[in-house]
């Protein structure tokens, strides 16, 4: 059990060690990437909606016009 949680403990400390600059970018100025992963998931909407698309720049262009 003792072993468990201090395999569970370090993985979190890794974590928050690779990732401490986003972290405190987080408390310092109360910025996140939430409007990117937004972007991204209407951008995974919209492939979802037109899956098996042929002509790929008809799709950029309709990304673009949608979204931009």
């Amino acid at each position: 059990m003792l072993k468990i949680q201090a395999l569970a403990f370090n993985t979190i400390a890794n974590t928050i060690a690779l990732n401490y600059r986003s972290i405190l970018n987080y408390f310092i100025n109360r910025s996140t990437n939430a409007s990117a992963e937004s972007f991204n998931a209407k951008i995974k909407e919209f492939r979802a909606q037109f899956r098996g698309v042929k002509n790929v720049e008809f799709f950029l262009y309709r990304l673009t016009t949608i979204f931009a």
